[in-house]
């Protein structure tokens, strides 16, 4: 089997078996392309079935003196889980990665923004621009609902029961979700839908899609986080601001004014609750506020 051959039947395992977004599977083709490339530069003819640990620890060494710690265990984790999957095909009986371990990466914080940041960066909206009320829209949301970046822009019409007060989130691993939204978010949608998306032209499979651009498609990642760059050093913001910082801040500020984790984990999606207690680092002093006002013992 050749390694072309191999990697696009993982892929087709990654989407139907698995249930993977079309970017997980992007991610794991990334970092299998760079073992190939690898051994192509080497002329190393190994095949996927023989391939053997010590080549590819050669492989992982070489990696990394460019790139670092955490790209190397996102490697390292993705190369394991292509050799389980010719395990499971029955094209391998061992796992030549079991034995290689990732690096040790401390646990990396994510950025949050203040409220008064967060009002600062929709104040400084142009909303005179054609794209302002749309831009308006997409903030609020990602602020309001704490939405993945993918999950904002497969955000349907067909999804939003604002009578209900929610919205119906297509998550990682095509598991759906609802997640509550408020009155503000749902009047500036109301606003961009009413008055901005209804005069124009959706392309054909996109007239559910709720954001559009200027010729009718949906928004890609990229265009979501340039309008996000954009706003920020419009306002000369010192943080490093992009879609997920409001999902960090949407989370973080729910656990600060004593959300339960439980349900912040529900609306983020989070599989396990070990992912969404990363937040319960990020104020310490909050948490000592807990102790001081609700345990016995602190009266």
């Amino acid at each position: 089997m050749t390694w072309q051959h191999a990697l696009d039947d993982f892929k087709m395992y990654l989407t139907i078996e698995c249930g993977l977004t079309e970017n997980s599977v992007l991610n794991y083709e990334f970092d299998i392309k760079k073992l190939m490339r690898y051994l192509k530069e080497f002329d190393i003819e190994s095949p996927p079935e023989s391939i053997t640990e010590d080549e590819l620890k050669d492989f992982i060494y070489t990696m990394s003196k460019v790139i670092n710690a955490r790209s190397q265990a996102r490697l390292i984790s993705g190369l394991k889980r292509f050799f389980d999957y010719l395990i499971f095909e029955n094209l391998r009986s061992d796992n030549p990665m079991a034995l290689i371990e990732s690096p040790k990466i401390g646990q990396k914080l994510p950025e949050v923004l203040s409220t008064a940041e967060i009002d600062k960066l929709i104040s400084s909206i142009d909303l005179t621009h054609p794209q302002g009320e749309r831009n308006r829209a997409i903030i609020e949301t990602l602020y309001a609902c704490g939405l993945r970046v993918s999950e904002l822009t497969n955000l349907k019409l067909s999804d939003l029961f604002f009578d209900e007060g929610f919205i119906k989130v297509h998550g990682k691993g095509q598991k759906d979700r609802f997640v509550p939204i408020n009155s503000r978010a749902i009047k500036y949608i109301n606003l961009y839908k009413d008055e901005v998306r209804l005069h124009q032209e959706p392309k054909p499979g996109e007239t559910d899609i709720l954001f559009l651009n200027r010729r009718g498609k949906r928004l890609t990642r990229a265009m979501i986080f340039t309008i996000i760059k954009q706003l920020a050093k419009s306002i000369n913001l010192q943080k490093t601001v992009s879609p997920h910082t409001f999902r960090h801040s949407f989370a973080t500020h729910l656990l600060e004014n004593g959300a339960d984790l439980r349900a912040i984990q529900q609306m983020l999606g989070h599989e396990s609750i070990i992912t969404t207690e990363i937040y319960t680092h990020l104020d310490k002093t909050h948490l000592k506020n807990v102790i001081d006002n609700y345990h016995p013992m602190a009266k």
